[in-house]
């Protein structure tokens, strides 16, 4: 079932030049009213050189029922122009420009997300410099509205690497181990820019909070959704053109370069700061993991601080684990170096 159709657009006001929304209530696009309703929430930052692109593809998708929310970070480019440019060709109530908080992307998504005025079905996560395929949006709904409504549920997967302008240049590292908690402890597997959310997925970040410190929306989504027992779908086939170019804020993870930079962060201690700020911020929901998530994480938090043979032991107890033979090398040199 989806949203109540009785929502419609709201008041938008403008203040300092720039749009804000008291309220925005999403409602079926004309004629697609027994499609499940998607908010597409893109968020932006001086995104003019690759924007057009991405806001073409989400206009391209197959599954028709989206509305599209957008959160600016204060761009100072054309991103606006490019924005409103894509107001007028779609209308005012199925695109809305907010304003973002200014503190990275993280906050900015986590922000956008948990505008409790903003309801849909669905939720899809995008990023401004991708594009993403046709039917990106059709093959995740397919893949989550088997789900219990009641039940949070997250769609992520594999990407298409291109290069700055649009050339194939690989894929993402393809992830054959079951998702879970175990996992998501030590590992993100999915970038935000594939994500999907149910409509239960997203109170769960709501009930987080926007301002929780941590180190990426993706990873503590992943965290959230397996940890509250939670169901995660990984897809195997890409559904994105994952752009590759110097102002990335995180690489595709794909070549021996990208790796070795992660082994450095072991050595500098980078990954045991990560695994601290997401423990503190799982320490907040806590009453919301199950009781298998809450055994597994109350090992992992011990462990960390134990001599070298009680940590290795006790993180084994804790079944935490990567996807891959490397990964879990690397994990392996991590509980040695007290780096975890």
């Amino acid at each position: 079932m989806s949203v109540d159709s009785a929502f419609t657009a709201g008041d938008i006001v403008a203040q300092d030049g720039a749009l804000s929304s008291q309220t925005l209530f999403l409602s079926p696009v004309q004629g697609e009213a027994k499609q499940p309703l998607v908010a597409v929430l893109l968020c932006t930052y001086n995104g003019e050189k690759f924007l057009a692109e991405q806001l073409e593809s989400i206009e391209r998708q197959t599954h028709s029922n989206w509305i599209l929310t957008v959160s600016d970070d204060g761009s100072s480019d054309a991103t606006h122009a490019l924005l409103d440019a894509c107001k007028t060709r779609l209308r005012e109530s199925r695109c809305v420009i907010e304003r973002g908080p200014a503190k990275g992307f993280s906050a900015n998504f986590l922000s956008l997300t948990c505008r409790a005025n903003i309801q849909a079905d669905f939720y899809a996560w995008s990023d401004q410099d991708d594009v993403w395929y046709d039917d990106k949006l059709q093959r995740a709904i397919e893949r989550l509205k088997h789900v219990p409504a009641h039940v949070p549920a997250l769609y992520c997967g594999r990407t298409e690497l291109t290069h700055e302008r649009g050339e194939h240049m690989g894929y993402s590292p393809l992830f054959a181990r079951a998702p879970s908690f175990a996992n998501a402890l030590v590992q993100s597997i999915g970038g935000g820019n594939t994500m999907v959310l149910n409509h239960a997925a997203v109170l769960l970040l709501r009930e987080a909070g926007a301002d929780i410190k941590i180190v990426s929306h993706d990873w503590w989504t992943y965290l959230l959704v397996t940890g509250c027992g939670g169901v995660v779908v990984y897809d195997s086939e890409p559904a994105i053109f994952y752009r590759q170019h110097d102002g990335n804020l995180i690489g595709g993870n794909a070549n021996w370069a990208a790796r070795l930079a992660r082994l450095r962060m072991v050595f500098q201690g980078r990954f045991r700061e990560w695994n601290e700020l997401n423990i503190v911020a799982l320490q907040s929901v806590q009453s919301r993991l199950t009781p298998q998530s809450n055994e597994i994480f109350m090992r992992f938090s011990t462990a960390r601080n134990k001599k070298l043979l009680a940590r290795f032991i006790e993180l084994k107890r804790s079944g935490v684990y990567r996807q891959t033979l490397l990964g879990n090398l690397g994990l392996v040199l991590a509980a040695f170096l007290k780096g975890i």
